[in-house]
């Protein structure tokens, strides 16, 4: 089986796989010399019990019947394996290379002023993915800054602007992100969503770390969105809304945060000092409907308009998957609406054609399978359930690329071809160097890990 995508999805289906069929070889395919994905590049810094999954991987990779392709991207690119190339070495593809894209507001200003960032490309910047590392933002240009959406990934965002940076020093944080960070004058964080509190998206766990910062002040929220009686709200709802009642505990703040809610993004306007800047973010006012205590209530415009003051804002509207290049050439379905390959709930590609017909040997796990949403726990649920229809499938000799007979060579039937094309494969021992010299780079300062950030540096680890 070719997996394609080395993050939780495709780690947590490999293992089951493996687990469940007997000889079952997998080869993992990654982009980058690096392994994990969201893991190394998503979660936050100071989450590193979050990142414990990398020690079943760790454990997954160790096996003879695995094989890592790192460095080596699927497309039609002039450096990368076109995903034709695959089909006749393997008995299955797993797509599970999650969402490389983030959803945009399409509002005005969005594209023309500077200091505004998304979310994703943020988080990859101070988690070190190299598709971001000169993104630079300036954090010294006023102490306002507004998150546009309130999911986990907005409250990140938020934590790491306001966080102590030598809370931050210990974790495996680049070293240009603390530069950039010490020099942040950023003092006051909006929070911004066109919901309300019962429809917010984020959890407890963020929600609380925010309210416990030493020296950060939450300014209350509007009473009127919270429900009088907690008491009949579901058991997460009632833990969030008591701890957005009770506020923070911050004795003596130096910076703040706030949660604004009911307010659609309009617009983004010019500093009127400096024209290519951002200066303030136009806001519609909503009210909700049916009512501001139904989870599911929707935000309707008032036409009524609010200008809020920032010189730094972050769109953290939620990710979003795209097809891979060869995608319609190949008959692979893709739906661009939801941002997912369609399958059957349960891993199985499918074409829709209105009778929900399997493609033999393509299963899809992960962010690309179901959308965007959920913590590594559900990736792991919903990674076991594509494993158990791929053993279904293998055991009820259903139709495969190659039938249960022919032996598929895997790698080693497509190397030839990314020889040809000069592309160079990174192997699971070659990651462990990589891992031992940012391991060693990070002991030097105290810290877990200090990670490259240039694909060329890891490489040169390799020469």
């Amino acid at each position: 089986m070719a997996v394609i995508g080395s993050g939780p999805a495709g780690f947590y289906t490999a293992y089951k796989v493996m687990s469940k069929i007997e000889n079952s070889v997998v080869d993992m395919y990654e982009h980058l010399p690096v392994p994990f994905g969201l893991v190394r590049f998503g979660v936050a810094p100071d989450h590193p019990e979050v990142k414990n999954c990398q020690d079943k991987f760790e454990e997954v990779a160790e096996s003879p019947r695995f094989n890592f392709v790192g460095n080596i991207s699927i497309g039609d690119d002039v450096g990368a394996l076109p995903l034709r190339s695959l089909l006749p070495h393997y008995d299955a593809i797993l797509f599970a290379y999650g969402a490389s894209r983030d959803r945009t507001l399409g509002i005005p200003g969005e594209d023309t002023l500077k200091g505004i960032y998304s979310a994703r490309a943020f988080v990859g910047w101070y988690n070190g993915l190299p598709e971001y590392s000169d993104l630079a933002p300036d954090l010294t240009l006023g102490e306002e800054a507004v998150v546009v959406g309130q999911g986990n990934v907005a409250l990140d965002v938020t934590r790491i602007l306001l966080q102590d940076t030598s809370v931050l020093k210990s974790t495996d944080i680049t070293e240009n992100a603390i530069e950039t960070l010490q020099k942040s004058k950023v003092r006051r964080v909006r929070v911004v969503g066109r919901r309300g509190p019962m429809q917010a998206a984020f959890t407890i766990k963020e929600i609380r770390e925010l309210m416990n910062l030493p020296s950060v002040e939450f300014e209350p929220v509007n009473g009127s969105l919270i429900p009088e009686d907690l008491k009949g709200l579901p058991r997460p709802s009632r833990r969030i809304m008591e701890v957005i009642k009770k506020g923070s505990k911050a004795t003596e703040p130096t910076k703040k945060w706030s949660l604004d809610f009911c307010l659609s993004p309009k617009a983004f306007d010019a500093s009127p000092t400096i024209h290519s800047q951002l200066g303030s973010v136009s806001f519609e006012k909503t009210t909700l409907n049916p009512d501001p205590f139904d989870p599911n209530a929707r935000a309707i415009g008032t036409s009524q308009m609010v200008d809020i003051s920032s010189s730094l804002a972050f769109r953290s509207i939620g990710y979003k998957s795209e097809p891979l290049a060869e995608f319609s050439e190949l008959n692979i379905p893709f739906n661009d609406k939801s941002g997912t390959i369609p399958n059957d709930h349960l891993g199985r590609v499918v074409n829709e054609d209105g009778l929900v017909t399997p493609l033999k040997g393509m299963y899809c796990a992960g962010w690309v399978k179901r959308g965007p949403t959920g913590v590594i726990a559900s990736t792991m649920a919903d990674a076991f359930q594509t494993a158990d229809s791929v053993a279904e499938d293998w055991h009820s000799h259903a139709a495969f690329l190659n039938s249960v007979d022919n032996e598929a060579l895997g790698w080693d039937g497509v190397k030839q071809e990314a020889e040809k094309k000069g592309l160079r494969r990174v192997s699971w021992q070659d990651w462990k160097r990589i891992d031992a010299e940012e391991r060693r780079r990070g002991s030097a300062q105290g810290k877990e890990r200090e990670k490259f950030t240039k694909v060329e540096d890891m490489l040169a680890v390799l020469d």
